[in-house]
């Protein structure tokens, strides 16, 4: 008669292991602390974020905004590089509610793997840290899932929240945008955080290696570049300047990203040449065989985010600057067929 008995379980037998979460906690709550903010009411390890608006804003509009780092993240264990993925979480999503106006205020992760990993993990809240410190938001909580089955060895997800507040009177909407204003564009730091899936295919078709060179530096380093994050920029320019709209150029890039801001019955002509395009995105046409409009619908093309203002603000909005914000185009008048054209 065999023995019906059974070694008992664990859950680390089970794969998880929660001492690996608690060091994980320890190791990133310096770096949790260094964003704190002044309206933080608790540290890392409650059940809850906890932040407390106060009197700085009279009539506060809340603006929430969530997102992901796509494929990139392949690229970024493919390269052994976790510590800027980080970085480009947070920019994803302060960019998209800077659009409005608003102020970052404070943000979450979710970091989800098979077997954590305490250095991977740690390396990239530390990019998120840094993100937030970019952003002037404080990193108030996440969540480390650790889920056996789920992932393959080596293999994490990342997705980021965040939440900002903008005065109700300072919202920006676009309703006010009109056929006298232009585009002025604000350059990027790569292709950001999108495309990487033509990306991958590209490389991939080609059989290139990662350590050819693209102007000075690998192409490795070149596409891993972090997401620029525009808060502190933009956000010099708000209540001093007539800004009417802003476009975060995102997955859809110039073709689809600025008219979302623009009124009905108005369209815009992008002048291109306008701006100069770095060479990593002439490498990628070239090596892929890529069609010009498929470029500008996928790649933001060097610029990362477009003002709309007058025509009679534009000179000023780009001397307040401490970089070059080129007029990229027009707003104009529309009835029929495309809203965007581009003008060779």
């Amino acid at each position: 008669m065999s023995d019906s008995r059974h070694t008992p379980l664990s859950y680390r037998d089970a794969g998880v292991d929660i001492d690996a979460g608690n060091a994980l906690v320890d190791r990133i709550k310096p770096l949790v602390e260094r964003t704190r903010r002044p309206e933080v009411l608790a540290g890392l390890g409650g059940f809850g974020g906890l932040f407390h608006l106060g009197q700085r804003f009279a009539d506060p509009v809340l603006v929430s905004g969530t997102d992901g780092v796509g494929t990139k993240l392949l690229l970024a264990r493919q390269l052994g590089r976790h510590d800027t993925i980080g970085i480009d979480l947070v920019a994803m999503c302060v960019n998209d509610i800077l659009v409005c106006g608003a102020e970052p205020l404070f943000f979450l992760d979710y970091f989800a793997c098979g077997k954590l990993d305490v250095d991977t993990a740690a390396a990239v809240v530390a990019g998120i840290a840094e993100g937030c410190r970019q952003a002037g938001c404080a990193l108030i909580g996440g969540e480390t899932a650790e889920m056996p089955g789920m992932y393959a060895p080596g293999e994490y997800d990342l997705a980021g929240f965040t939440v900002g507040a903008v005065e109700r009177s300072a919202m920006i909407d676009g309703s006010r945008v009109d056929d006298n204003c232009v585009l002025l564009g604000l350059a990027s730091s790569g292709p950001h955080s999108n495309g990487f899936s033509l990306i991958r295919r590209i490389i991939d078709q080609g059989n290139v290696e990662l350590d050819t060179e693209i102007e000075g530096r690998t192409l490795g380093e070149a596409l891993l570049a972090p997401t620029r994050i525009y808060v502190e920029t933009v956000r010099r320019l708000l209540n001093r300047h007539d800004i009417r709209a802003l476009a975060h150029i995102t997955g859809g890039g110039l073709t689809d990203n600025i008219v979302r801001v623009i009124p009905e019955g108005l369209g815009i002509e992008i002048e291109s040449g306008s701006w100069p395009i770095p060479a990593v995105f002439d490498w990628l046409q070239q090596a892929g065989q890529v069609a010009p409009a498929e470029m500008r619908r996928t790649f933001n093309m060097g610029l990362g985010l477009v003002l709309i203002c007058p025509e009679n603000q534009a000179g000023a909005i780009a001397e307040a600057l401490d970089e070059p914000a080129p007029i990229i185009g027009r707003v104009v008048r529309h009835s029929s067929g495309e809203r965007v054209r581009f003008r060779e």
